[in-house]
């Protein structure tokens, strides 16, 4: 190899064309701004024998007019020059193909089917793998289920071992996963970042919002394949299909009641610890369902934003829609077992049910009698506290129960009928 130097192409220091110049030569070069980018795998082959060899055949074929043997032969030799216009030009074209290199090294590895490139045949190969061959190669242990990535499978291990290493700084609630613990703080901060476009309700997470898009957009993306019928949520599918397979998985510890869904479980436990987490902020009145307290809301509000598409009758619910929809189709999809008796909805069908097998969930915490039905159960507490909250339009007497109401109205309602009666006859002899 012959020996010189070569001159760097943004100042005026020069440098020897030898290996062990070259790797300082191209250090110098990105001092200036260029290539300071590059990938580590660049480095890597700069510093190998074959990588050594192309620098040097890259400073070799560099600027050839600009280079001038040293005097003295030394390793590297720093010189003043002029820089005129022409060698300005080459020199920039220099560094751009260079540039050009750098970026080829970075991403040498691209992908057949997508066309993306990788800097390291690697992640090429995990790319292909976990994207195209939807290869799932981290099996868990203990269930034997499989994912495509690592962090996958730590996430789902954690429902083996009941690790929750995410911890709420405000209640000390802890969580399996950051997201759920992002979700829960915005329960103290009141932040709803995620705004519906069409009424403007806000939610905290993104994923109710995403359920309540599809009440204004009526899409329904989840099929039953048995029966055909479509769902808005994953879970209501879910609680559905076990009506076709019977599945009950989730056991009440108290009573041995078996639910086909753990929400509903949920709910049933707070029959029994009488738990009402849910709160109106207008009249302080409490709710063991969170569906409860939306709907209670309405009443302050007068709020009734479910149409019925037949009679134009608007609801506070939807399911009140639904159950009135029904008497519209003469739809009765629930059947009891025992009797074949049918129903147009579910609540009636579990009161029915009570009567077959004798349930009475429902205990009064003054004196301890039982009760079938929570209905029951409040029209008899009143009996306990004294409330009448039913009264008579025309006399103002009050009831406890409106079935009391309703037989004392009757009273009203037979002397306006006499009264008219009488007043007709008396008419007829006037007139005779």
């Amino acid at each position: 190899m012959r020996r010189g130097s070569v001159a760097c192409p943004f100042c005026p220091r020069r440098f020897c064309r030898t290996r062990s110049a070259a790797a300082q030569y191209l250090r110098h070069v990105r001092s200036h701004g260029i290539g300071c980018d590059s990938e580590p795998e660049e480095a890597a082959a700069t510093n190998s024998e074959a990588g050594r060899a192309a620098a040097v055949e890259q400073v070799e074929s560099r600027n050839e007019s600009a280079m001038q043997p040293c005097a003295d032969g030394s390793s590297a030799v720093t010189k003043r020059y002029e820089c005129e216009s022409a060698g300005k030009t080459r020199a920039l074209n220099s560094a751009a193909t260079r540039q050009r290199q750098a970026q080829a090294v970075e991403r040498a590895f691209q992908c057949n089917t997508c066309q993306k490139k990788f800097t390291r045949k690697s992640h090429l190969k995990a790319h292909i793998s976990a994207v195209h061959k939807k290869a799932k190669p981290h099996k868990c242990k203990v269930c034997g289920k499989r994912f495509s990535d690592s962090s996958s499978l730590i996430k789902h291990s954690r429902l083996h071992t009941g690790e929750k290493p995410f911890e709420c700084n405000v209640c000390g609630k802890r969580f399996s996963q950051a997201w759920s613990l992002s979700s829960h703080s915005r329960l103290h901060t009141g932040e709803k970042p995620f705004e519906c476009k069409v009424c403007g309700k806000r939610f905290s997470v993104s994923s109710s919002l995403t359920k309540h898009s599809r009440l204004h957009t009526g899409e329904k993306p989840f099929e039953c394949k048995v029966c055909g019928k479509r769902f808005n949520q994953a879970c209501s599918l879910s609680s559905h299909s076990s009506l076709h397979t019977g599945e009950k998985p989730f056991e009440c510890k108290v009573c041995g009641k078996r639910f086909s869904d753990s929400s509903s479980l949920t709910k049933h436990s707070r029959l029994h610890t009488g738990e009402k987490p849910f709160e109106c902020k207008v009249c302080g009145k409490r709710f063991n369902q969170a569906s409860n307290l939306s709907s209670h809301s309405r009443l302050h509000t007068g709020e009734k934003p479910f149409e019925c598409n037949v009679c134009g009758k608007r609801f506070s619910d939807s399911s009140s829609l639904t159950k009135h929809s029904r008497l519209h189709t003469g739809e009765k999809p629930f059947e009891c077992n025992l009797c074949g008796k049918r129903f147009s909805d579910s609540s009636s069908l579990t009161k029915h049910s009570r009567l077959h097998t004798g349930e009475k969930p429902f205990e009064c915490k003054v004196c301890g009698k039982r009760f079938n039905q929570a209905g029951s159960l409040s029209s008899h507490s009143r009996l306990h506290t004294g409330e009448k909250p039913f009264e008579c339009n025309v006399c103002g007497k009050r009831f406890h129960v409106s079935s009391n109401l309703t037989k004392h109205s009757r009273v009203h309602t037979r002397k306006s009928y006499s009264s008219a009666r009488c007043s007709a006859k008396d008419s007829v002899k006037a007139a005779i």
